[in-house]
């Protein structure tokens, strides 16, 4: 199979790294991109949801991918909604996994719980290029809660990198892409508490449901799983985007 990888908020293409390397050791061909204005020392400003996710249609046309498995982590699931829309013929499955479903005209501050919106908004208020960045704290705690502190931090500083905040107030419209038939996945990681759990704001299956007719794998891992247990997942998709 063929994958294409797009990472969440505060992420570049690189936390897909070890995904990539038990991907292909399996036979598959992977590719992690990088959204536009997102990692450490790179030019953050004029950064909008549809010029973020141009790479992926980019790499979908330069390397002529076709009969593709893209899958979308977090935030990645808001972009391939609407790279699907656009490269559609070219997609074999949609996997979102531990992703924003957006419904038609939303964006992903309207999928957040108000408490990480006001936090948001403060912190980009005090930044120069109005991103922001999750505390570690909090991240340690909602993002990396498999792992011991030390290794949390070490991955939170590697990895993280302050976030365009425009890409996340951006209203999107979805109504092609709710017309359309690709076959889609929902992998859900059972200990992922980056949004809290329950029928307001959980993962699963409050969003997994907007997908219609779709195919359910869980795991147990939390919202970085590329990260903190990447051969599982790396199963897991494979069982995720088979036909």
């Amino acid at each position: 199979m063929h994958f294409v990888l797009v990472h969440g908020g505060w992420h570049t293409g690189e936390g897909w790294r070890s995904v990539v390397n038990k991907l292909e050791r399996m036979g598959h061909r992977a590719f992690a991109p990088t959204l536009v204005g997102h990692g450490h020392d790179v030019d953050k400003h004029g950064i909008t949801h549809a010029v973020s996710r141009q790479v992926v249609v980019d790499l979908f046309e330069r390397e002529n991918l076709h009969d593709t498995v893209l899958v979308g982590h977090s935030y990645g699931g808001s972009v391939i909604q609407k790279v699907a829309e656009i490269c559609a013929e070219r997609i074999s499955r949609l996997v979102f996994y531990n992703a924003f479903v957006l419904e038609d005209g939303q964006c992903l501050f309207d999928e957040n719980p108000p408490h990480y919106r006001d936090l948001a908004t403060q912190l980009c208020a005090a930044s120069p290029d109005d991103t922001f960045l999750l505390p570690f704290d909090i991240c340690r705690e909602a993002f990396f809660n498999s792992v011991d502190r030390d290794t949390a931090s070490e991955l939170w500083h590697r990895y993280f990198s302050p976030q365009p905040a425009q890409p996340f107030r951006d209203k999107l419209d979805l109504k092609r892409f709710y017309s359309l038939d690709i076959p889609r996945s929902y992998l859900n990681c059972t200990e992922d508490i980056a949004l809290p759990p329950g029928p307001e704001y959980g993962w699963h299956p409050r969003l997994s449901q907007r997908l219609g007719l779709y195919r359910l794998v869980q795991m147990p891992g939390d919202h970085e799983s590329l990260l903190t247990s990447p051969e599982l997942l790396a199963q897991k998709l494979v069982e995720a985007g088979r036909k």
